[in-house]
């Protein structure tokens, strides 16, 4: 319980919501302010008050008669205490109205003082040692000095002014002119109240500027913040079906829109993130279903043979060597199929090429007879000029020719198919294309020529086409080589394939 109660006041003190931080911190500063003008205005108008009140001492001062202190019917005679009394042959000093509520003392030479108005007027402080050796450096340069506030007897502290009783003091530099100075203090009391009072009011208006700031403050926060606001709700709302939505970018605040366009772009990116492990995940799905289809039909062909074999056509010599050629060309297909699966799960993974210079001029004419024993009866020719170099894995080089070409041979004429290889260099880059007068293939299709398993013509028997992975085989030994292949293609006129591969210089 006690436990809950110091997390509500914590809360309270330190409030975790943005809006409140923002808030107590404003406020916070606008009291740290107000604090400080208050302080500099009470010490302002303290020394204002406290400088006009001597500049009116001071005028008082020369006010005072100049037998004040020379005249002894205006020194009565010195009773107990060293203070003047009155008698009888004497003008007492309180009849001098504009001495009233004030101090008048005679400091001599070593410090000692005089009050000269005792039981008239307020008691006279007396001087430290300290202000005493100050006012005397003060008064051997001028006749006055600035005001001092000190303390007297009755506790009550008093505004004082000085001035020099010689050397053009207020005597006028009379040869029997008393040494010393003359002081002359009041009361501040009236002027304290005054501070106090004006202080007070400034604490007044202060806490009322404070309770309206917080008013008007916490209406403007709250509209302020709504854009963030607008941004938490997305994110509250946003989950793997609604990662489409976007938030407006155009509220009106740099840093909010600068927030909500970093929130747009990871969503972008998460987005995109989520398409790519659905299509890859949908990619694994019909890689593993055409594989295993693939698999399924010479494995299905090799289990019917070796079913009749057991059923007693291995002791009929004819039916055993038919039996045993096909289940050796289904095991190649099997063989061939899994080397072409393993060749690109390499090059998906890492692969590594054996990089060496290559005469690629001469690769592909020592590959001519090759390609014609592939053609057959097809027309194959070739434009191969020049003296081409360059840094390629050479086997890999002969496999892109070879799955090209094959590509070729299946989707052309066996009599009337044409087949034209050339090689040549454009652009600072080897220019590798394999054209042919092929059916040609739909633009539907076109996206999706270098998938794997991918036919064009799924009626297509596997006598007469692969696995559909030579082109993505082709497509991944030329990107591995930094290259690019691109194809171009017209129903019923053929096909052309155009492998572009980078020169290192």
């Amino acid at each position: 319980m006690i436990k809950r109660q110091l997390e509500v006041i914590h809360k309270l003190i330190f409030p975790s919501s943005l809006r409140y931080q923002l808030l107590a911190r404003m406020l916070f500063i606008l009291a740290i302010i107000l604090l400080v003008i208050g302080g500099l205005q009470y010490i302002v108008m303290k020394n204002f008050l406290y400088q006009n009140e001597a500049e009116m001492l001071k005028s008082k001062m020369m006010s005072l008669p100049r037998g004040l202190m020379m005249r002894s019917e205006f020194l009565p005679p010195v009773q107990d205490g060293g203070n003047p009394a009155e008698d009888g042959n004497s003008q007492p000093i309180s009849k001098f109205l504009f001495l009233e509520n004030i101090s008048l003392a005679i400091i001599g030479p070593n410090g000692d003082s005089m009050d000269l108005l005792a039981g008239h007027g307020l008691p006279a402080p007396k001087l430290s040692e300290k202000d005493y050796s100050s006012l005397v450096e003060d008064l051997s340069i001028h006749n006055e000095s600035d005001y001092r506030v000190g303390t007297d007897l009755e506790g009550t502290q008093q505004l004082m002014v000085f001035r020099s009783l010689r050397n053009g003091g207020l005597l006028g530099g009379s040869d029997i002119e008393p040494e010393g100075f003359l002081q002359v203090g009041t009361d501040l009391k009236q002027l304290q109240d005054i501070l106090w009072q004006q202080l007070l009011t400034f604490i007044i208006l202060s806490a009322l500027a404070l309770a309206s700031g917080f008013g008007v403050s916490f209406s403007v926060l709250r509209k302020t913040l709504i854009p963030l606001s607008n941004i938490v709700d997305a994110v509250e709302n946003t989950n793997a079906g609604s990662l489409s939505e976007r938030i407006p970018i155009q509220q009106g605040q740099e840093e909010i829109d600068r927030l909500s366009d970093s929130f747009n772009e990871m969503l972008e990116r998460l987005e995109n993130s989520f398409r790519y492990e659905q299509e890859t995940k949908e990619q694994m799905r019909r890689f593993i279903a055409d594989a295993s289809h693939e698999l399924r039909t010479p494995l299905t062909s090799i289990h019917g043979f070796l079913e009749v074999l057991l059923r007693g056509a291995a002791e009929r010599p004819e039916q055993l060597y038919s039996a045993l050629n096909s289940m050796h060309g289904e095991s190649k297909r099997i063989i061939k199929l899994v080397e072409d699966l393993l060749l690109l799960a390499k090059l998906d993974r890492a692969p590594e090429l054996q990089l060496s210079k290559v005469h690629l001029t001469e690769l592909v004419r020592e590959m001519i007879p090759q390609l014609n024993v592939l053609a057959g009866k097809r027309t194959a020719s070739y434009n191969v000029g020049g003296e081409i170099y360059g840094n390629f894995d050479s086997d890999k080089i002969k496999q892109v020719i070879l799955n090209l070409f094959h590509n070729a041979v299946q989707h052309t004429d066996p009599a009337t198919g044409e087949i034209r290889l050339s090689l040549y260099i454009h652009n600072k880059q080897v220019v590798l294309s394999v054209e042919d007068n092929g059916s040609g293939i739909h633009k539907e299709d076109l996206p999706h020529i270098f998938n794997r398993f991918y036919r064009i013509d799924s009626s297509r028997t596997r006598m007469n086409g692969g696995a559909g992975l030579g082109l993505s085989i082709t497509k991944s030994i030329v990107e591995t080589h930094n290259g690019r292949v691109n194809i171009s293609s017209s129903i019923r006129k053929g096909t052309c394939f155009t492998v572009y591969l980078p020169i290192e210089e």
